[in-house]
């Protein structure tokens, strides 16, 4: 009898352990999509509140790490996928979908007292950031600004914002100097910037709304003498160009079918995506666009 009952209490400890395992949510990745998936987390909690949501910020490349290997359900992401993490992926078995859920602008900005700088060209940023740079100071960049030593904060090496900017700017993605401020963390640049007079840095357009009264931000001039700044009318026009982007989740498809948590939070995402990313300071897609990321959402389900 003693054994008998060890035996049930045993099936009924792994049922519940079952049980306990479909009802979280495990999420990784990008700093810039953080803010967005963090929201929508926090009020899916309050109609869900049995189904634990757990979003880290690894950065995008980071988090792809933990994807590609099974650890996480959904990857933020805030470029796509490379060569070498689709190849991790199918080594692993993990079958995924792309899934993009807003705008974003990539916005440059300097301290609140900087009053020389009007404008920067994508030239100028390229000479400022590119691999071997000479830049220095800030008279290096132009003509009568400060001879001072200019000083540089920008995302870590794991950061799909530092992929994306090295792309747009200097031609290609990881080519950048290495004199600078690194961290995924865009808090951190935040803080950076805001206490160096002569500093400057970029981060998601999220983080400038966020911290506005900290720091100010540069319109970016990308050779056509106009000078634009990120807003949502440029950023979702593609005007604020080159640094315009798509934000992404990268959803691991199989547990999609098997884990209902999942499918429930992904279909609340998608439900209030336009709402929430508005919330947090990115630009909502067309309407057009989550209709039809629900009916793939539907359709993984359906093929289970």
């Amino acid at each position: 009898m003693k054994r008998l009952m060890s035996v049930i209490l045993l099936s009924v400890f792994a049922i519940s352990c079952t049980k306990n395992e479909t009802k979280e949510v495990l999420i990784d990745g990008s700093s810039t999509v953080f803010p967005m998936t963090e929201a929508v987390a926090e009020e899916f909690s309050k109609k869900h509140p049995r189904i634990r949501v757990k979003v880290g910020m690894s950065g995008t490349g980071g988090g792809f790490k933990k994807f590609t290997t099974g650890r996480t359900d959904i990857n933020n992401a805030s470029r796509e996928i490379r060569p070498n993490e689709v190849k991790a992926a199918k080594k692993n078995n993990i079958n995924y979908q792309k899934v993009s859920v807003a705008y974003d602008g990539i916005t440059v900005v300097v301290h609140l007292e900087n009053d020389w700088v009007d404008k920067l060209t994508t030239s100028e940023l390229k000479r400022i950031w590119q691999s071997g740079s000479q830049v220095k100071t800030w008279a290096d960049v132009r003509e009568g600004w400060p001879d001072e030593p200019m000083k540089l904060y920008g995302p870590g090496t794991d950061s799909g914002t530092f992929d994306y900017f090295t792309e747009a700017i200097n031609g290609k993605a990881h080519s950048s100097r290495s004199e600078f401020t690194k961290s995924e963390d865009d808090n951190v640049l935040v803080q950076g910037v805001a206490g160096d007079k002569y500093s400057l840095g970029y981060f998601g357009y999220a983080y400038y709304l966020e911290n506005k009264d900290k720091v100010k931000i540069v319109p970016i001039d990308d050779g056509d003498g106009k000078a634009v700044l990120p807003n949502s009318e440029t950023i979702q026009t593609g005007t604020y160009s080159p640094l315009s982007r798509h934000l992404f989740l990268y959803l691991n498809t199989d547990r999609v079918k098997s884990k209902d948590s999942l499918y429930t939070f992904m279909k609340f995402y998608l439900e209030n995506a336009k709402t929430l990313s508005k919330d947090v300071g990115y630009v909502p897609l067309e309407d057009e666009a989550y209709k039809k990321a629900l009916e793939e959402l539907e359709g993984m389900r359906e093929s289970k």
